[in-house]
């Protein structure tokens, strides 16, 4: 069958589906996107973009991004409208992604923060796709290339699209916005996270800040109550979420209770969430006010079902009634400390292990950080600690007993966990991504 028919009989199943991506023609994407264009027989426009091949979608612009430029061919013969090998992968789907951002009607929100942007990507989009029409970021696809194939995933009807946005340093931030232009900036909070790119944490403070700076006039930013160093607009409505909001929170058999005071004011409301971690209810009340400033109302909501981007604190049953919590995705002192409280929260009886890595990019600091992550681990009662990296010497305790490697060795680190793990125990494991983590709590999972 000759591809053109092909092509406008995806076209014609997509209507028939609602779904109406934002296509741009040919033309378009060259006019914007320097590089090579090879175009499939008839085809005239691309309705999506894929970087990987194996994605492919008929319509779709493959874009090949370093190694992706064998895979054209393939991109083509899978149904690809057209693959483009461009001069600046970046730069191209920057420009093909702020092309599609300038044909949509939709609100778009853009959420940064040291700790917790994806989970409350993740609660918001699960509050505002029963009633909008939305589109969220992928797991973490929250920088350069990212950030442009969510926008390209935003179809004519969508009503919100929701998009994370990744910091490694000034101006990166900025750059993202400049391509997205959020007109809801949620900045969940300023924290010890990538020091040794910004610096300090008014650096911290600066870089992330660089969200409500994008935001067009009469935009509205949403801030933790206790951040320092953010920028002031006069132009830009501020409403400010507090832990201090959380009246009460209760671990349920399934899911969770929290009495929640509105972030603008009014009457506490009694939510039920299917998460179990105190700390993602402030997560939810970032979320919940980004809600209502997308003119949702509050009132509606009940209960909050979500399904987190993996490695963000799943809950894995062990052997003997034990439980594994595996936060892998990444650890700064903030969200280890919060890691580390959900899990004396959820032992119970149960004794508690501990399997945690390195902070990275802490910079001169680092090892007073980890230092003082300690404390943490005592208040937890943390009994046993596995502890991978060389920083993570710094987590030793007095009462707490330690095994540590200075290298960080997955398979090592596996083998004395399994000759200590006994039935019925609770086990934490986090650390940065360096660390690779998550291949244990992959091994653990499986195991059991």
């Amino acid at each position: 069958m000759p591809v053109r028919i092909v092509l406008e009989a995806w076209r014609v199943f997509q209507l028939l589906q609602g779904v109406e991506l934002i296509a741009l023609s040919l033309g378009e994407v060259s006019a914007v996107a320097a590089g090579q264009l090879e175009a499939a027989r008839g085809a005239e426009r691309v309705t999506g973009v894929q970087i990987d091949s194996r994605r492919i979608e008929i319509g779709d612009l493959f874009v090949a991004v370093g190694a992706g430029s064998a895979y054209c061919s393939e991109a083509l013969a899978q149904g690809a409208a057209a693959a483009l090998l461009p001069d600046d992968p970046h730069a191209a789907l920057a420009a093909i992604g702020r092309a599609v951002r300038a044909r949509s009607t939709a609100q778009f929100v853009g959420i940064t923060g040291s700790t917790g942007k994806t989970s409350t990507k993740d609660i918001l989009a699960a509050i505002c796709s029963p009633r909008r029409r939305t589109v969220a970021s992928e797991r973490s696809y929250n920088a350069e290339l990212g950030v442009p194939l969510t926008l390209c995933r935003v179809e004519e009807d969508t009503e919100v699209c929701i998009l994370e946005l990744a910091m490694r340093g000034h101006g990166q931030i900025a750059a993202l916005c400049e391509i997205a232009r959020p007109e809801i900036g949620v900045i969940t909070n300023v924290g010890p996270a990538h020091l040794a790119l910004v610096g300090s944490l008014e650096g911290v403070a600066r870089a992330k800040g660089e969200l409500i700076q994008a935001l067009p006039a009469g935009g509205i930013a949403i801030v933790p109550a206790e951040a320092l160093g953010l920028p002031r607009r006069a132009d830009v409505e501020v409403r400010r979420f507090s832990p201090s909001q959380i009246q009460s929170f209760e671990v349920l058999e399934r899911g969770s209770r929290a009495v929640l005071e509105p972030v603008g004011g009014g009457e506490p409301r009694t939510f039920r969430f299917s998460f179990t971690a105190r700390h993602q209810a402030v997560n939810a009340l970032a979320a919940f006010a980004a809600y209502e400033a997308l003119g949702l109302p509050l009132e509606e909501l009940g209960e909050v079902d979500v399904r987190f981007s993996a490695w963000r604190g799943e809950e894995v049953a062990l052997a003997g009634g034990g439980l594994l919590i595996n936060d892998t995705w990444n650890a700064n002192p903030v969200s280890m400390r919060a890691a580390l409280e959900h899990l004396a929260a959820r032992a119970g009886t149960r004794r508690r292990v501990a399997v945690l890595g390195d902070m990275a990019e802490l910079g001169a600091d680092g090892p007073r950080y980890h230092r003082e992550i300690a404390e943490a681990i005592s208040r937890a009662g943390v009994e046993l600690l596995f502890a991978s990296g060389p920083l993570a010497e710094g987590y030793a305790t007095p009462d707490t007993r330690v095994w540590w490697q200075g290298a960080p060795d997955p398979e090592s680190l596996l083998a004395a966990i399994r000759e200590e793990l006994r039935p019925g125990d609770c086990v934490l494991v986090k650390g940065s991504r360096s660390m690779g983590l998550d291949v244990v709590a992959d091994a653990l999972t499986a195991a059991h």
